[in-house]
């Protein structure tokens, strides 16, 4: 994982420090930020790959930081908060997270979070399939390309929104549940609460329905799960 650059952001040195010891036992280099300014400004200088970003900052927090990069980048981002209450989980989720993870956290978990993801954003960048375009009632997924159409307009996701996306269109009426969504996209077990697929979901049809609340596309199956119908 030489070739992997991560952004740590966290206003207290000893995390970053710590961050830094552990990823570059595996072999993956560390830039490093204290805050929400400094961070985006490293970002237009440095390639990043993944970025470690601190809830609790001064200048600029976590929470607006992650949504400025949301703006125009895709890269994968790990939320670090020291609060464990699901409010601050699905805060995070809600604004373009892609995991997150609650101090003090085992190193790990850590470093097995980064790993995935990393393997999840090349995965999603590099994939190439022979049939290329999935179009369903205007809705249309370009897989080698990996962007997302609504009647002509594109529409930007993150990696996760996209193979949700994908998952379900490529398997039109098929009901997948919440596990089976989070097993089949995240490539690990079902470990978290069903907040994480349901605010995903949530931000998918945000992002893709003309009414989210009388959804076209992606449908619930109460007590089951979602689909997609062609």
């Amino acid at each position: 994982m030489n070739d992997f650059k991560v952004l740590v952001v966290d206003d207290e040195k000893e995390i970053r420090d710590a961050i830094e010891i552990y990823l570059r036992g595996e072999g993956i280099q560390v830039i490093k930020c204290k805050d929400g300014i400094e961070a985006l400004e490293k970002l237009e200088e440095e390639e990043i790959h993944l970025m470690i970003l601190d809830i609790m900052m001064p200048r600029l927090d976590g929470i607006r930081t992650c949504m400025k990069i949301r703006e125009k980048r895709n890269i994968p981002i790990i939320m670090l908060s020291a609060k464990s209450e699901d409010s601050d989980k699905i805060l995070g989720l809600n604004i373009g997270a892609d995991d997150y993870i609650t101090k003090p956290f085992n190193p790990l978990e850590l470093i097995a979070r980064v790993k995935s993801q990393l393997r999840r954003y090349m995965n999603f960048g590099n994939y190439v399939v022979q049939e290329d375009e999935i179009n369903i009632n205007g809705l249309v997924i370009s897989k080698s390309s990996k962007q997302v159409f609504v009647d002509g307009e594109e529409i930007k996701v993150t990696p996760i929104e996209f193979n949700i996306l994908l998952l379900l269109a490529e398997n039109p009426g098929r009901v997948y549940s919440i596990e089976q969504i989070y097993e089949n996209v995240w490539n690990e077990p079902f470990y978290k609460s069903e907040n994480t697929v349901a605010v995903h979901i949530r931000r998918i049809r945000e992002k893709i329905e003309i009414n989210p609340k009388e959804p076209k596309y992606i449908k619930v199956v109460w007590g089951i799960g979602y689909k997609i119908e062609k």
